[in-house]
Protein backbone atom coordinates (compact mmCIF):
# COMPACT_ATOMS: atom_id res chain seq x y z
CA UNK A 1 0.00 0.00 0.00
CA UNK A 2 1.22 3.60 -0.93
CA UNK A 3 1.80 5.63 1.71
CA UNK A 4 0.91 9.47 1.22
CA UNK A 5 0.43 12.51 3.62
CA UNK A 6 -2.69 13.43 5.01
CA UNK A 7 -2.17 16.89 2.88
CA UNK A 8 -1.59 15.76 -0.79
CA UNK A 9 -4.71 12.67 -0.70
CA UNK A 10 -7.37 13.41 -2.86
CA UNK A 11 -10.71 12.64 -1.02
CA UNK A 12 -11.04 9.11 -3.30
CA UNK A 13 -7.33 7.91 -1.87
CA UNK A 14 -8.44 9.17 1.54
CA UNK A 15 -11.85 7.08 1.22
CA UNK A 16 -10.22 3.80 0.31
CA UNK A 17 -7.30 3.94 2.58
CA UNK A 18 -10.37 4.14 5.43
CA UNK A 19 -11.45 1.02 4.18
CA UNK A 20 -8.63 -0.70 2.75
CA UNK A 21 -7.67 -2.87 5.73
CA UNK A 22 -11.08 -4.79 5.25
CA UNK A 23 -9.84 -5.93 2.27
CA UNK A 24 -6.27 -7.30 3.26
CA UNK A 25 -6.67 -11.21 3.94
CA UNK A 26 -10.39 -10.94 3.78
CA UNK A 27 -13.39 -12.01 1.71
CA UNK A 28 -14.45 -8.60 0.08
CA UNK A 29 -14.67 -8.97 -3.77
CA UNK A 30 -15.21 -5.33 -4.01
CA UNK A 31 -15.92 -2.17 -2.04
CA UNK A 32 -17.75 1.17 -3.00
CA UNK A 33 -16.03 4.83 -3.35
CA UNK A 34 -18.09 7.02 -1.04
CA UNK A 35 -21.43 6.67 -1.25
CA UNK A 36 -23.10 9.90 -2.00
CA UNK A 37 -26.85 10.86 -0.38
CA UNK A 38 -28.48 9.64 -2.85
CA UNK A 39 -27.07 6.42 -2.92
CA UNK A 40 -27.40 6.07 1.03
CA UNK A 41 -31.19 7.02 1.18
CA UNK A 42 -31.79 3.98 -1.33
CA UNK A 43 -31.16 1.75 2.13
CA UNK A 44 -34.31 1.89 4.23
CA UNK A 45 -31.55 2.01 7.34
CA UNK A 46 -30.96 5.80 6.00
CA UNK A 47 -34.10 6.52 4.13
CA UNK A 48 -35.67 9.00 6.84
CA UNK A 49 -32.30 11.51 6.61
CA UNK A 50 -31.78 14.53 4.95
CA UNK A 51 -29.01 14.82 2.01
CA UNK A 52 -26.82 17.08 4.36
CA UNK A 53 -26.73 15.04 7.01
CA UNK A 54 -26.15 11.78 4.91
CA UNK A 55 -23.09 13.60 3.64
CA UNK A 56 -21.55 14.70 6.49
CA UNK A 57 -21.64 10.39 8.02
CA UNK A 58 -20.51 9.07 4.23
CA UNK A 59 -17.01 8.86 4.89
CA UNK A 60 -17.61 6.42 7.78
CA UNK A 61 -19.87 4.41 5.66
CA UNK A 62 -18.97 2.14 2.64
CA UNK A 63 -20.94 -0.80 1.21
CA UNK A 64 -18.97 -4.14 -0.09
CA UNK A 65 -19.61 -7.16 -1.82
CA UNK A 66 -18.37 -10.02 0.33
CA UNK A 67 -17.19 -13.33 -1.10
CA UNK A 68 -19.56 -16.80 0.12
CA UNK A 69 -18.20 -18.77 3.41
CA UNK A 70 -16.13 -15.26 4.86
CA UNK A 71 -15.61 -14.56 8.71
CA UNK A 72 -16.66 -11.03 9.02
CA UNK A 73 -15.35 -11.15 12.34
CA UNK A 74 -14.77 -13.93 15.32
CA UNK A 75 -14.97 -14.23 18.59
CA UNK A 76 -12.74 -12.47 20.84
CA UNK A 77 -12.08 -9.82 18.11
CA UNK A 78 -12.62 -5.83 18.68
CA UNK A 79 -14.56 -4.12 15.61
CA UNK A 80 -15.74 -0.71 15.24
CA UNK A 81 -18.71 -0.56 12.94
CA UNK A 82 -21.63 -2.61 12.75
CA UNK A 83 -23.14 -4.25 9.52
CA UNK A 84 -26.48 -3.73 7.56
CA UNK A 85 -27.43 -6.68 5.13
CA UNK A 86 -28.36 -5.55 1.77
CA UNK A 87 -28.81 -8.67 -0.27
CA UNK A 88 -27.63 -12.49 0.63
CA UNK A 89 -27.24 -13.87 4.36
CA UNK A 90 -25.00 -13.84 7.22
CA UNK A 91 -24.61 -16.86 9.59
CA UNK A 92 -24.28 -16.04 13.31
CA UNK A 93 -22.55 -18.83 15.49
CA UNK A 94 -20.92 -19.32 19.05
CA UNK A 95 -18.41 -22.15 19.12
CA UNK A 96 -15.50 -21.35 21.38
CA UNK A 97 -15.77 -22.69 25.19
CA UNK A 98 -13.27 -20.21 25.80
CA UNK A 99 -12.31 -17.01 24.24
CA UNK A 100 -11.50 -13.10 25.37
CA UNK A 101 -14.83 -11.99 25.12
CA UNK A 102 -16.76 -15.02 26.98
CA UNK A 103 -13.84 -14.11 29.49
CA UNK A 104 -14.34 -10.52 30.19
CA UNK A 105 -18.27 -10.38 30.70
CA UNK A 106 -20.45 -6.63 31.32
CA UNK A 107 -22.40 -7.59 34.49
CA UNK A 108 -19.10 -9.00 36.60
CA UNK A 109 -20.15 -10.54 39.55
CA UNK A 110 -17.54 -9.13 41.46
CA UNK A 111 -17.74 -5.76 40.72
CA UNK A 112 -21.89 -5.83 41.16
CA UNK A 113 -21.61 -7.77 44.46
CA UNK A 114 -21.74 -5.61 47.31
CA UNK A 115 -17.91 -5.08 49.20
CA UNK A 116 -19.08 -5.51 52.72
CA UNK A 117 -16.54 -4.37 55.66
CA UNK A 118 -15.50 -8.16 56.75
CA UNK A 119 -14.01 -8.57 53.04
CA UNK A 120 -12.16 -4.80 53.21
CA UNK A 121 -9.32 -3.77 54.48
CA UNK A 122 -8.88 -0.79 56.88
CA UNK A 123 -9.27 2.21 55.24
CA UNK A 124 -9.62 0.56 51.80
CA UNK A 125 -12.17 2.40 49.38
CA UNK A 126 -15.10 0.50 47.91
CA UNK A 127 -13.74 0.47 44.23
CA UNK A 128 -9.99 -0.39 45.64
CA UNK A 129 -12.22 -3.25 47.32
CA UNK A 130 -13.82 -4.02 44.14
CA UNK A 131 -10.96 -4.09 41.96
CA UNK A 132 -9.05 -6.39 44.53
CA UNK A 133 -11.62 -8.86 44.64
CA UNK A 134 -12.59 -9.15 41.38
CA UNK A 135 -8.58 -9.77 40.93
CA UNK A 136 -8.70 -12.33 43.61
CA UNK A 137 -11.62 -14.25 42.45
CA UNK A 138 -11.30 -17.90 41.85
CA UNK A 139 -14.56 -17.64 39.87
CA UNK A 140 -14.13 -18.32 36.00
CA UNK A 141 -17.29 -17.83 35.09
CA UNK A 142 -18.58 -14.84 32.81
CA UNK A 143 -21.49 -14.02 33.77
CA UNK A 144 -22.25 -11.52 30.83
CA UNK A 145 -20.23 -11.45 27.92
CA UNK A 146 -21.31 -8.61 24.96
CA UNK A 147 -23.70 -10.73 23.34
CA UNK A 148 -24.82 -9.66 20.19
CA UNK A 149 -26.89 -12.20 19.61
CA UNK A 150 -27.69 -14.62 22.83
CA UNK A 151 -26.69 -18.20 21.63
CA UNK A 152 -25.92 -21.39 23.23
CA UNK A 153 -22.27 -22.83 23.01
CA UNK A 154 -22.32 -24.63 19.19
CA UNK A 155 -25.94 -22.47 18.09
CA UNK A 156 -26.28 -20.64 15.20
CA UNK A 157 -28.60 -17.98 13.76
CA UNK A 158 -29.28 -16.98 10.11
CA UNK A 159 -29.69 -13.24 9.54
CA UNK A 160 -31.35 -12.15 6.26
CA UNK A 161 -31.95 -8.96 4.30
CA UNK A 162 -32.73 -5.76 6.32
CA UNK A 163 -31.17 -7.18 9.70
CA UNK A 164 -28.24 -5.27 11.61
CA UNK A 165 -25.54 -6.77 14.06
CA UNK A 166 -22.60 -6.04 14.92
CA UNK A 167 -23.55 -2.65 17.22
CA UNK A 168 -23.66 -3.88 20.19
CA UNK A 169 -20.05 -4.41 20.68
CA UNK A 170 -19.18 -1.86 18.24
CA UNK A 171 -20.52 0.60 20.84
CA UNK A 172 -20.28 -0.55 23.68
CA UNK A 173 -16.41 -1.41 23.01
CA UNK A 174 -16.03 -5.03 24.19
CA UNK A 175 -15.04 -7.57 22.08
CA UNK A 176 -17.32 -9.72 19.77
CA UNK A 177 -18.95 -13.08 21.58
CA UNK A 178 -20.14 -14.25 18.21
CA UNK A 179 -18.37 -15.19 14.62
CA UNK A 180 -20.32 -13.71 12.04
CA UNK A 181 -19.39 -15.65 8.50
CA UNK A 182 -21.29 -14.92 4.97
CA UNK A 183 -23.64 -17.92 3.80
CA UNK A 184 -24.29 -16.51 0.24
CA UNK A 185 -22.34 -14.02 -1.19
CA UNK A 186 -23.57 -10.44 0.41
CA UNK A 187 -23.74 -7.46 -0.31
CA UNK A 188 -23.40 -4.69 3.18
CA UNK A 189 -23.63 -2.18 4.48
CA UNK A 190 -20.82 -0.91 6.92
CA UNK A 191 -21.54 1.77 9.56
CA UNK A 192 -18.21 2.85 11.20
CA UNK A 193 -19.22 3.82 15.01
CA UNK A 194 -18.84 7.59 14.95
CA UNK A 195 -21.52 7.78 12.20
CA UNK A 196 -23.62 5.24 14.24
CA UNK A 197 -24.20 7.63 17.09
CA UNK A 198 -24.94 10.48 15.15
CA UNK A 199 -27.95 8.20 13.25
CA UNK A 200 -28.88 6.86 16.55
CA UNK A 201 -28.67 10.57 18.12
CA UNK A 202 -30.49 12.07 15.00
CA UNK A 203 -33.22 9.45 14.54
CA UNK A 204 -35.11 8.16 17.64
CA UNK A 205 -36.58 5.01 15.52
CA UNK A 206 -33.84 3.76 14.83
CA UNK A 207 -32.94 4.52 18.56
CA UNK A 208 -35.96 2.53 19.62
CA UNK A 209 -35.02 -0.32 16.89
CA UNK A 210 -31.39 -0.83 18.03
CA UNK A 211 -32.48 -1.22 21.82
CA UNK A 212 -35.36 -3.22 20.69
CA UNK A 213 -32.62 -5.51 18.79
CA UNK A 214 -30.96 -5.23 22.22
CA UNK A 215 -33.17 -6.10 23.92
CA UNK A 216 -34.82 -9.31 21.99
CA UNK A 217 -30.64 -10.86 21.65
CA UNK A 218 -29.14 -9.86 24.88
CA UNK A 219 -30.82 -8.33 27.63
CA UNK A 220 -32.73 -11.59 28.85
CA UNK A 221 -29.39 -13.50 29.30
CA UNK A 222 -27.98 -10.12 31.09
CA UNK A 223 -30.75 -9.45 33.30
CA UNK A 224 -30.78 -13.19 34.34
CA UNK A 225 -27.34 -13.38 34.84
CA UNK A 226 -26.54 -10.37 36.99
CA UNK A 227 -25.65 -11.26 40.42
CA UNK A 228 -28.79 -8.51 41.88
CA UNK A 229 -31.28 -10.66 40.00
CA UNK A 230 -30.05 -14.14 41.10
CA UNK A 231 -33.16 -16.26 41.84
CA UNK A 232 -35.43 -14.17 39.95
CA UNK A 233 -37.97 -16.52 37.94
CA UNK A 234 -37.53 -16.60 34.27
CA UNK A 235 -41.18 -15.16 33.76
CA UNK A 236 -40.31 -12.14 36.38
CA UNK A 237 -37.21 -11.32 34.30
CA UNK A 238 -39.40 -11.72 31.14
CA UNK A 239 -41.48 -9.01 32.15
CA UNK A 240 -39.05 -6.83 33.63
CA UNK A 241 -37.37 -6.69 30.21
CA UNK A 242 -40.44 -4.36 29.09
CA UNK A 243 -39.98 -2.43 31.87
CA UNK A 244 -36.51 -1.21 31.76
CA UNK A 245 -34.73 1.57 29.81
CA UNK A 246 -31.89 1.60 27.93
CA UNK A 247 -29.98 4.88 28.25
CA UNK A 248 -26.69 5.86 26.41
CA UNK A 249 -24.78 8.99 27.42
CA UNK A 250 -22.64 11.12 25.24
CA UNK A 251 -19.01 12.64 27.40
CA UNK A 252 -19.95 14.83 30.37
CA UNK A 253 -23.64 13.99 30.13
CA UNK A 254 -25.29 14.16 33.51
CA UNK A 255 -27.67 11.37 34.26
CA UNK A 256 -28.49 12.62 37.56
CA UNK A 257 -28.40 15.58 39.40
CA UNK A 258 -27.89 15.85 43.12
CA UNK A 259 -30.96 17.12 44.62
CA UNK A 260 -33.38 15.97 41.87
CA UNK A 261 -36.29 13.76 41.94
CA UNK A 262 -34.50 9.93 42.12
CA UNK A 263 -36.85 8.14 39.75
CA UNK A 264 -34.65 4.78 39.21
CA UNK A 265 -32.07 2.77 39.55
CA UNK A 266 -28.54 2.50 37.11
CA UNK A 267 -26.65 -0.74 35.97
CA UNK A 268 -23.42 0.45 33.82
CA UNK A 269 -23.38 -1.52 30.59
CA UNK A 270 -20.34 0.09 29.50
CA UNK A 271 -18.14 3.29 30.20
CA UNK A 272 -17.44 4.56 33.07
CA UNK A 273 -19.39 7.60 35.36
CA UNK A 274 -18.11 9.68 37.83
CA UNK A 275 -20.11 10.09 40.77
CA UNK A 276 -19.85 13.77 42.38
CA UNK A 277 -21.34 15.44 45.56
CA UNK A 278 -21.32 19.41 46.41
CA UNK A 279 -19.50 20.55 49.37
CA UNK A 280 -18.81 24.04 50.20
CA UNK A 281 -19.02 25.98 46.82
CA UNK A 282 -17.96 23.17 45.26
CA UNK A 283 -18.06 19.50 43.68
CA UNK A 284 -15.85 16.68 44.61
CA UNK A 285 -15.35 13.24 42.99
CA UNK A 286 -16.55 10.94 45.53
CA UNK A 287 -16.52 7.64 43.84
CA UNK A 288 -16.63 6.22 39.51
CA UNK A 289 -18.54 3.43 38.41
CA UNK A 290 -17.09 0.95 35.80
CA UNK A 291 -19.12 -1.80 33.55
CA UNK A 292 -21.42 -4.04 35.59
CA UNK A 293 -22.18 -1.76 38.62
CA UNK A 294 -24.84 0.42 39.83
CA UNK A 295 -26.22 3.33 41.80
CA UNK A 296 -29.68 4.29 43.04
CA UNK A 297 -29.59 2.03 46.03
CA UNK A 298 -29.33 4.14 49.01
CA UNK A 299 -32.28 6.83 46.84
CA UNK A 300 -34.47 3.35 47.27
CA UNK A 301 -34.06 2.11 50.65
CA UNK A 302 -33.40 4.84 52.73
CA UNK A 303 -36.93 6.11 54.36
CA UNK A 304 -37.45 9.87 53.59
CA UNK A 305 -35.10 10.32 50.23
CA UNK A 306 -36.41 11.13 47.28
CA UNK A 307 -33.86 12.87 45.46
CA UNK A 308 -30.41 12.08 44.22
CA UNK A 309 -27.72 11.80 46.97
CA UNK A 310 -25.06 11.97 43.96
CA UNK A 311 -24.66 13.60 40.88
CA UNK A 312 -23.62 10.80 38.16
CA UNK A 313 -22.00 12.18 35.10
CA UNK A 314 -20.64 10.10 32.09
CA UNK A 315 -16.90 10.49 31.40
CA UNK A 316 -17.02 9.11 28.34
CA UNK A 317 -19.71 6.93 25.78
CA UNK A 318 -21.98 5.08 28.43
CA UNK A 319 -24.58 2.73 28.03
CA UNK A 320 -26.40 2.34 31.16
CA UNK A 321 -29.77 0.12 32.14
CA UNK A 322 -32.31 1.55 33.61
CA UNK A 323 -35.12 0.14 36.29
CA UNK A 324 -37.69 2.27 37.24
CA UNK A 325 -38.22 2.99 41.11
CA UNK A 326 -41.67 1.44 41.00
CA UNK A 327 -39.91 -1.71 39.06
CA UNK A 328 -37.32 -1.97 41.94
CA UNK A 329 -40.22 -1.87 44.33
CA UNK A 330 -41.88 -4.83 43.23
CA UNK A 331 -38.62 -6.63 42.87
CA UNK A 332 -37.33 -6.00 46.44
CA UNK A 333 -40.90 -6.50 47.44
CA UNK A 334 -40.90 -10.05 45.89
CA UNK A 335 -37.40 -11.28 46.34
CA UNK A 336 -36.09 -10.21 50.25
CA UNK A 337 -32.95 -11.61 49.01
CA UNK A 338 -32.10 -8.74 46.36
CA UNK A 339 -32.87 -6.01 49.14
CA UNK A 340 -30.90 -7.52 51.29
CA UNK A 341 -28.06 -6.88 48.30
CA UNK A 342 -29.20 -3.62 47.98
CA UNK A 343 -28.93 -2.59 51.75
CA UNK A 344 -25.30 -4.26 51.51
CA UNK A 345 -24.46 -2.07 48.20
CA UNK A 346 -25.80 0.92 49.78
CA UNK A 347 -23.79 0.84 53.14
CA UNK A 348 -20.32 0.43 50.90
CA UNK A 349 -21.20 3.13 48.89
CA UNK A 350 -22.23 5.89 51.54
CA UNK A 351 -19.01 4.71 53.19
CA UNK A 352 -17.12 5.01 50.27
CA UNK A 353 -18.28 8.87 49.73
CA UNK A 354 -17.74 9.67 53.42
CA UNK A 355 -14.48 8.74 52.98
CA UNK A 356 -13.62 10.80 50.32
CA UNK A 357 -15.58 13.43 51.50
CA UNK A 358 -13.35 13.51 54.79
CA UNK A 359 -10.09 13.26 52.44
CA UNK A 360 -9.71 15.93 50.42
CA UNK A 361 -6.69 13.82 48.89
CA UNK A 362 -9.02 11.02 47.78
CA UNK A 363 -11.34 12.73 45.72
CA UNK A 364 -8.33 14.58 44.23
CA UNK A 365 -6.95 11.20 43.37
CA UNK A 366 -10.52 9.53 41.85
CA UNK A 367 -10.86 12.79 39.77
CA UNK A 368 -7.47 12.34 38.46
CA UNK A 369 -8.20 8.79 37.60
CA UNK A 370 -10.86 9.76 35.64
CA UNK A 371 -9.61 12.63 33.96
CA UNK A 372 -6.57 11.33 32.99
CA UNK A 373 -7.73 8.31 31.95
CA UNK A 374 -6.28 5.98 34.35
CA UNK A 375 -9.68 3.99 35.48
CA UNK A 376 -10.11 2.54 31.89
CA UNK A 377 -5.78 1.61 31.87
CA UNK A 378 -4.38 -1.79 31.66
CA UNK A 379 -0.38 -1.06 31.70
CA UNK A 380 0.54 2.70 32.81
CA UNK A 381 3.94 3.46 33.37
CA UNK A 382 4.49 5.91 36.39
CA UNK A 383 7.87 7.40 37.18
CA UNK A 384 8.95 8.28 41.57
CA UNK A 385 10.41 11.55 40.30
CA UNK A 386 11.34 11.38 44.44
CA UNK A 387 14.53 8.80 42.76
CA UNK A 388 14.32 9.68 39.33
CA UNK A 389 17.67 11.30 38.55
CA UNK A 390 16.53 12.09 34.75
CA UNK A 391 19.24 10.11 32.92
CA UNK A 392 16.53 8.97 30.39
CA UNK A 393 17.59 5.31 30.34
CA UNK A 394 14.23 4.38 30.64
CA UNK A 395 13.55 6.08 26.75
CA UNK A 396 17.03 4.61 25.44
CA UNK A 397 16.02 1.03 26.46
CA UNK A 398 13.34 1.97 24.42
CA UNK A 399 14.47 2.84 21.30
CA UNK A 400 17.13 0.15 21.57
CA UNK A 401 14.44 -2.73 21.32
CA UNK A 402 12.69 -0.40 18.78
CA UNK A 403 15.08 0.15 16.00
CA UNK A 404 16.30 3.32 17.38
CA UNK A 405 13.31 5.09 17.85
CA UNK A 406 11.35 5.25 21.39
CA UNK A 407 7.84 4.71 21.52
CA UNK A 408 7.28 7.28 24.53
CA UNK A 409 8.79 10.56 26.07
CA UNK A 410 9.74 11.37 29.43
CA UNK A 411 6.79 13.64 30.14
CA UNK A 412 3.42 13.42 31.37
CA UNK A 413 1.27 14.67 34.22
CA UNK A 414 2.65 14.51 38.02
CA UNK A 415 0.83 13.65 40.50
CA UNK A 416 2.09 13.70 43.83
CA UNK A 417 6.03 12.86 43.49
CA UNK A 418 4.60 10.67 40.52
CA UNK A 419 5.28 11.27 36.60
CA UNK A 420 2.18 9.59 34.87
CA UNK A 421 3.79 9.51 31.80
CA UNK A 422 2.72 10.13 27.98
CA UNK A 423 2.99 6.30 27.35
CA UNK A 424 0.06 4.09 25.88
CA UNK A 425 -2.74 2.56 28.80
CA UNK A 426 -3.56 0.06 26.15
CA UNK A 427 -7.25 1.05 27.41
CA UNK A 428 -9.92 -1.08 28.10
CA UNK A 429 -12.00 0.46 25.11
CA UNK A 430 -8.70 2.35 22.98
CA UNK A 431 -10.67 5.37 20.99
CA UNK A 432 -7.49 5.61 18.89
CA UNK A 433 -8.87 2.39 17.29
CA UNK A 434 -12.17 4.28 16.06
CA UNK A 435 -11.33 6.25 12.63
CA UNK A 436 -8.12 4.61 11.74
CA UNK A 437 -8.64 4.88 7.39
CA UNK A 438 -5.78 1.88 7.28
CA UNK A 439 -6.68 -0.49 10.31
CA UNK A 440 -3.03 -0.17 11.18
CA UNK A 441 -3.76 0.58 14.65
CA UNK A 442 -5.24 -2.59 16.24
CA UNK A 443 -5.74 -5.11 19.34
CA UNK A 444 -2.40 -6.89 18.73
CA UNK A 445 -4.16 -10.29 20.58
CA UNK A 446 -1.57 -10.34 23.16
CA UNK A 447 -3.29 -9.71 26.26
CA UNK A 448 -4.10 -5.70 26.31
CA UNK A 449 -1.61 -4.80 24.12
CA UNK A 450 -2.33 -2.13 21.17
CA UNK A 451 0.18 -1.83 18.82
CA UNK A 452 0.46 0.16 15.16
CA UNK A 453 1.54 -2.01 11.94
CA UNK A 454 4.31 0.54 9.73
CA UNK A 455 2.69 -1.78 6.87
CA UNK A 456 -0.17 -0.24 6.91
CA UNK A 457 0.42 3.42 8.81
CA UNK A 458 -0.25 6.54 6.32
CA UNK A 459 0.50 9.39 8.71
CA UNK A 460 -2.71 10.63 8.67
CA UNK A 461 -2.56 11.27 12.28
CA UNK A 462 -6.19 10.16 13.06
CA UNK A 463 -5.34 7.86 15.95
CA UNK A 464 -2.62 10.44 17.45
CA UNK A 465 -5.62 13.02 17.22
CA UNK A 466 -8.01 10.83 18.87
CA UNK A 467 -5.83 9.77 21.92
CA UNK A 468 -7.08 11.94 24.63
CA UNK A 469 -3.15 11.14 26.41
CA UNK A 470 -0.95 12.54 23.66
CA UNK A 471 0.63 8.67 24.01
CA UNK A 472 1.25 8.23 20.07
CA UNK A 473 3.86 10.34 18.47
CA UNK A 474 4.21 10.69 14.96
CA UNK A 475 7.64 10.14 13.63
CA UNK A 476 9.54 11.50 10.50
CA UNK A 477 10.69 8.58 8.36
CA UNK A 478 13.56 10.49 7.01
CA UNK A 479 11.58 9.55 3.47
CA UNK A 480 9.48 11.11 0.84
CA UNK A 481 6.04 10.85 -0.62
CA UNK A 482 5.56 11.26 -4.32
CA UNK A 483 5.00 14.95 -3.87
CA UNK A 484 7.83 14.76 -2.23
CA UNK A 485 6.54 15.66 1.38
CA UNK A 486 6.83 14.59 4.49
CA UNK A 487 6.83 11.03 5.28
CA UNK A 488 5.13 10.79 8.85
CA UNK A 489 4.31 7.22 10.78
CA UNK A 490 2.40 7.30 13.96
CA UNK A 491 4.53 5.38 17.11
CA UNK A 492 3.56 4.52 19.97
CA UNK A 493 4.18 1.89 23.28
CA UNK A 494 3.44 -1.91 22.16
CA UNK A 495 5.09 -3.04 25.95
CA UNK A 496 7.33 -4.54 23.92
CA UNK A 497 5.02 -8.00 23.68
CA UNK A 498 7.22 -9.74 21.74
CA UNK A 499 10.43 -9.26 23.65
CA UNK A 500 10.94 -11.83 26.41
CA UNK A 501 12.15 -9.35 28.71
CA UNK A 502 8.93 -7.53 28.74
CA UNK A 503 8.61 -3.78 28.70
CA UNK A 504 12.36 -2.03 28.68
CA UNK A 505 11.45 0.95 30.26
CA UNK A 506 11.21 -0.65 33.11
CA UNK A 507 14.13 -3.17 32.86
CA UNK A 508 16.61 -0.36 31.77
CA UNK A 509 15.98 1.94 34.57
CA UNK A 510 18.95 1.78 36.99
CA UNK A 511 17.42 2.93 40.41
CA UNK A 512 13.92 0.88 39.92
CA UNK A 513 11.55 4.10 40.04
CA UNK A 514 9.96 3.27 36.06
CA UNK A 515 6.90 1.32 37.01
CA UNK A 516 3.83 -0.36 35.21
CA UNK A 517 0.68 -0.34 37.04
CA UNK A 518 -2.57 -2.35 35.94
CA UNK A 519 -4.84 -0.93 38.38
CA UNK A 520 -6.05 1.95 40.80
CA UNK A 521 -5.14 0.15 43.87
CA UNK A 522 -1.95 -0.69 42.91
CA UNK A 523 -1.42 2.70 41.95
CA UNK A 524 -2.36 3.82 45.59
CA UNK A 525 0.08 1.10 46.96
CA UNK A 526 2.70 2.32 45.05
CA UNK A 527 1.81 6.30 46.11
CA UNK A 528 1.37 5.15 50.06
CA UNK A 529 4.78 2.70 49.80
CA UNK A 530 2.58 0.15 50.85
CA UNK A 531 4.51 -2.53 48.61
CA UNK A 532 4.09 -3.25 45.15
CA UNK A 533 1.11 -5.92 44.80
CA UNK A 534 -0.50 -5.79 42.15
CA UNK A 535 2.01 -4.46 39.56
CA UNK A 536 3.23 -5.72 36.13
Amino acid sequence: MKKQSNTTENKSDLYQDRWSSYGENSGIIEISEKPTALQLQQFDIFSEYDSAFLEKISPDISIAIWKKNAVLFEEGSYINLAFYVVKGSIEISLQKKESSALGIPIFDSERTVAITRETMNKDQTLFQAQIEKQKSSKNPTAFLSNLDIDLPLGGSQILNEGEIFGEIGALSGWPQSVTARTKSECRLVQIRIPALRMMRRKSSALKDKLNLLYKERALFSQLQATPLLQGCTETFITTLMDSVELVSCDPDEVIAKEGTSADGFFIVRSGFVKLSQKISDGNIAVSYLSKGMTFGESEHLLEGVNTWLVTATSKEYSELVKIPKHILSQITQSYPAIEQRLWESSIARIKETGKSRRNIQQSEFISTALNRGLVGGNSILVIDLNVCTRCDDCVRGCAETHGGTPRFIREGEKYQNFLITRACYHCQDPVCLVGCPTGAIHRASVGSVVEISDALCIGCQSCANACPYDAIVMVDTGKKTKENEVLYLATKCDLCHTSKEGPACVNACPHGCATRIESLDAFQNLIAGSGREGLS
